[in-house]
């Protein structure tokens, strides 16, 4: 047995409950992890609140990622072994002292990051690059906007877009937000609740890609502000799912709008982006080129507490669970 937390019914953060659960058991090409740290996500706040349901056959447990030590390794898995330090995407399960997950969802922990700051890494960097690399193709010297640019999301996204080469354009609604914004190279800086981001971004050419979460009315004004040829990609509507979309300016400028969930994608897909994150991206966290922005630690049995600091909205980066 071990311990985790579950959603004792659909609700607040009070309904995350500290329990006893069967240990997972590795299946063909997956691996058991011993959980030292867990990252907390908005998806897990979503399926908390009865919003988002785990795939079929995917734990019941939230928890999207996690770092700590191989446990055990399944049948037909190659280049893992019992012992190795690892982060990891999950199907689920997270929350807790044991997870599952397939082994090519797995991947070392960085040169110089500890188990903590690796916990920080799946959710966030497979998110951006299949997004904002793969979906939106964004270029060196193109215009990059993403919205919420505190969040962990944000954070993330900032570092790789001006690693490889782009310039960084981000709301954040205050001015320690915007000022964590430009230390991780931001280049216009935009207060949501008193500037125009449509205007702004406007008065530089429009921008190439725009990562947004806010949906809602912000459709409208993202493609308002997006340059000829923009893309905008959509990975969440926490302002709403629903906008009328004027067509003639999607044929008449060659506008793209796309998007995408993680979860629900296949093993295969979420293997494929491990694979180019390994080549084009963990050397980058090696170096110390990139990093997790960490904003705050929470023990397991504290796993409340951290979704009340998540939906308070007064973080910056990444929040995670110490588990081991």
């Amino acid at each position: 047995m071990m311990q985790a937390v579950e959603i004792a019914k659909p609700g607040g953060p009070e309904v995350l409950t500290l329990t006893d659960r069967p240990m997972p058991v590795a299946g063909a090409g997956q691996v058991v992890i011993k959980v030292a740290y867990a990252g907390v996500n908005r998806p897990d706040a979503l399926q908390r609140a009865g919003a988002y349901d785990p795939p079929p056959g995917a734990s019941d447990l939230p928890g999207l990622e996690c770092a700590g030590e191989v446990y055990s390794v399944g049948p037909d898995v190659t280049g893992l072994s019992v012992g190795d330090a690892v982060c990891a995407l999950l199907p689920g399960g997270g929350y807790a002292e044991y997870a599952a997950t397939p082994a090519a969802h797995c991947l070392p922990v960085p040169k110089g990051l500890s188990l903590k700051q690796a916990a920080c890494l799946p959710e966030t960097f497979f998110t951006v690059w299949s997004n904002v690399f793969l979906r939106g193709g964004l270029r060196a010297g193109e215009r990059f906007l993403v919205h919420g640019g505190s969040s962990g999301i944000g954070t993330t996204a900032i570092q790789l877009a001006h690693a490889f080469g782009a310039r960084v354009f981000t709301t954040a609604s205050t001015t320690a937000k915007l000022d964590a914004c430009r230390d991780l190279g931001a280049e216009v800086l935009i207060n949501y609740r008193d500037e125009d981001f449509v205007k702004i971004v406007r008065q530089h050419g429009g921008a190439d890609v725009i990562l947004d979460m806010v949906g809602g009315s912000y459709i409208q004004r993202n493609i308002a502000a997006l340059a000829d040829d923009g893309r905008l990609v959509q990975i969440a509507f926490l302002g709403g799912a629903k906008a009328d979309v004027n067509f003639v300016q999607m044929m008449t400028r060659r506008l793209t709008l796309t998007g995408s969930t993680l979860r629900p994608q296949s093993d295969l897909a979420k293997a494929r982006i491990a694979s180019d994150l390994r080549e084009r991206v963990w050397p980058l966290l090696a170096a110390g080129r990139i990093g997790p922005v960490m904003d705050q630690e929470f023990a397991l049995a504290e796993a409340h507490a951290a979704h009340a600091r998540m939906e308070a909205g007064d973080h910056i980066g990444k929040i995670v669970l110490r588990v081991g």
